[in-house]
C-alpha cells in the first residue's frame, strides 16, 4: 500500500489486547487527556466517570485506563471467585477480558444503531467517529455469526454496557489524536481453556473472536496460559485499525506506551504500543523467474503477438534477443520476467503460439526501488505516474499507455505530452 503522512503505530500484544489496554496504551504514547475527557463528557450517556493512573505490573510503571460506574451501572469483574468458579479457571465473557461487566446486573441492551446514534452525537473528529463506527461493526457482525441472527438483530448485552462504550471511543479518540495512519499488528496472543458467559461455558478463543480472527486474517498464536487474553472488543480494535502485519526491516523507537489489564494471569497484562519510524532502506529484495527459450523459425508478426499475449497474461516483461544457433541458424531467444505463480500459464501460451519444445527456467534475486502509481492531474488531464523513492528522493516515470492517451486525445506529440507530465508533477510535489 502507499504510505501515508503520519505516525506509524506497533501494536505489541504479548498478553493479548482489550479496550481498557489499548486506551491506557494510547494515553501513555501522549494522546492528549483534555481532547478524550472533552469527548467523553459530550456523550449521552451517564453513570460514569474515567480514572487515569499509574500501576505496577511486573516491577513495571505502566498506565491503567479505567471506567468507574455508578452503583446501577457497577460491574464486579474484579469478583475473582467468579471468575474461577469452573474448576479453578474458568474466566467468564466480558467485552474485554481486562475490564468485563457484571454478570449479576443487567445493562441496557444496546442495538447497534443506538450505539452509532451515541457516536454521532459525541464531541469527535470525524475520524475518530469513523474509527468506532468501524471498531462497532466489526463487533456486531461477529455476534450475528456468532448466535446465527441478522446483525441488525444483535443487542451488545455487555459490548453496549457504558463502560465498553467507553473504552472503543476513548481508543478512536486517543488513536485520531496521536494522528496514527498506519498500524503493524503482528500477532494476537490467546490463552486457553473456558470462559464463562451469560450464555453458558465457551472455550477461549470465544466464538467472536475467533470470528473476527477469520474474518480479518489476523494471526493469532494460543499459549498454555489459562484465560482470555484477546477479548472481543481487542480483537475488533486489531481488525480495524490494522494496516499491516509485517515490521519494516528496520525502525527506530520514537514513543513507547504500556497499557495494563485487570487480571491476574500466569503472565503480566501489558500492551506495549510503539511510534515507530520506519529507517529500513528505500529498496527491497525479492525473488522473480526468468523464463527463455530458443526460437529459429517463427515469423516477426507470430512473435509480436506472443509479446502481446504473455504481456496481457501478467508477465512482468519480455523482450527477444538475436541470436544464432548451431550451424550458424540465425534465431531469437525468448526471455520472459515473471512471478512463479505465473509460469505455468505464460509457458502454456509459449507453447501453443510458437516452434518451441523446451523452456528453460531460471529463479533469480533482485532489488528493486519502493514505488507506487499515483494520478496526477495536469492541464490537459489526468496521468498515471510511477514513483519511485531513492533515499529521500522521489523520482516520477509517467506510465506509457496513460501519456499516449493523453497525446491522442489531445493531438499533440508524445515526446510533449510526457515532458509536461513530469514538469507539472514536480511542480505538484513541491
Amino acid at each position: 500500500m502507499e504510505k501515508q503522512t503520519g505516525n506509524i503505530l506497533y501494536l505489541e500484544c504479548c498478553s493479548g489486547i482489550s479496550g481498557d489496554m489499548t486506551a491506557a496504551a494510547l494515553l501513555d504514547l501522549g494522546a492528549d487527556r483534555k481532547v478524550l475527557e472533552q469527548a467523553l463528557e459530550s456523550l449521552p450517556v451517564e453513570g460514569f466517570r474515567i480514572k487515569i493512573s499509574r500501576v505496577k505490573k511486573a516491577g513495571l510503571d505502566v498506565c491503567d485506563f479505567d471506567v468507574v460506574l455508578d452503583e446501577a451501572h457497577q460491574n464486579h469483574d474484579h469478583d475473582m471467585e467468579y471468575l474461577h468458579g469452573h474448576h479453578g479457571h474458568v474466566h467468564r465473557h466480558s467485552h474485554d477480558g481486562e475490564g468485563g461487566h457484571s454478570h449479576a446486573h443487567a445493562h441496557v441492551h444496546r442495538g447497534l444503531h443506538e450505539i452509532l446514534h451515541i457516536i454521532s452525537h459525541a464531541r469527535m473528529t470525524d475520524g475518530a467517529k469513523e474509527t468506532a463506527e468501524k471498531i462497532f461493526r466489526i463487533l456486531a457482525d461477529a455476534e450475528a455469526k456468532a448466535h446465527g441472527v441478522p446483525v441488525e438483530e444483535v443487542h451488545f448485552h455487555e459490548v453496549g454496557a457504558v463502560d465498553s462504550i467507553v473504552d472503543i471511543l476513548s481508543v478512536a479518540v486517543c488513536l485520531d489524536n496521536l494522528r496514527v495512519k498506519e498500524c503493524i499488528v503482528p500477532v494476537l496472543y490467546e490463552g486457553c481453556g473456558t470462559i464463562r458467559c451469560q450464555h453458558g461455558i465457551l472455550p477461549v478463543p470465544v466464538p467472536a473472536v475467533a470470528n473476527i480472527v477469520e474474518t480479518y486474517h489476523l494471526n493469532l498464536s494460543l499459549t498454555e496460559s489459562r484465560g482470555e487474553f484477546v477479548t472481543p472488543t481487542g480483537a475488533a480494535i486489531a481488525a480495524a485499525v490494522r494496516t499491516s502485519e509485517k515490521l519494516p526491516a528496520s525502525f527506530a523507537v520514537r514513543k513507547t506506551g504500556m497499557g495494563a489489564g485487570k487480571r491476574e494471569y500466569d503472565r503480566p497484562g501489558i500492551l506495549r504500543a510503539m511510534l515507530i519510524e520506519d529507517t529500513s532502506p528505500s529498496f527491497e529484495s525479492d525473488c522473480i523467474w526468468k523464463l527463455e527459450t530458443n526460437i529459429d523459425d517463427c515469423t516477426g508478426e507470430a512473435l509480436g503477438y506472443v509479446m502481446e499475449r504473455l504481456m496481457e497474461e501478467g508477465a512482468r516483461d519480455v523482450n527477444y534477443m538475436p541470436v544464432y544457433m548451431k550451424k550458424n541458424r540465425p534465431a531469437y531467444q525468448l526471455n520472459i520476467i515473471c512471478s512463479e505463480e505465473d509460469i505455468p500459464r505464460l509457458e502454456q501460451i509459449v507453447f501453443e503460439e510458437t516452434t518451441t519444445i523446451g523452456i528453460r527456467r531460471q529463479r533469480m534475486e533482485r532489488t528493486v526501488l519502493e514505488r507506487t502509481v499515483k494520478t496526477v492531474h495536469t492541464s490537459i488531464g489526468d496521468a498515471k505516474v510511477k514513483m519511485c523513492r531513492v533515499g529521500s528522493n522521489v523520482r516520477a516515470y509517467p506510465e506509457y499507455e496513460s501519456a499516449a492517451a493523453l497525446g491522442r486525445a489531445c493531438k499533440r506529440p508524445y515526446q510533449e505530452v510526457y515532458a509536461l507530465i513530469m514538469r507539472e508533477c514536480d511542480g505538484s510535489k513541491q
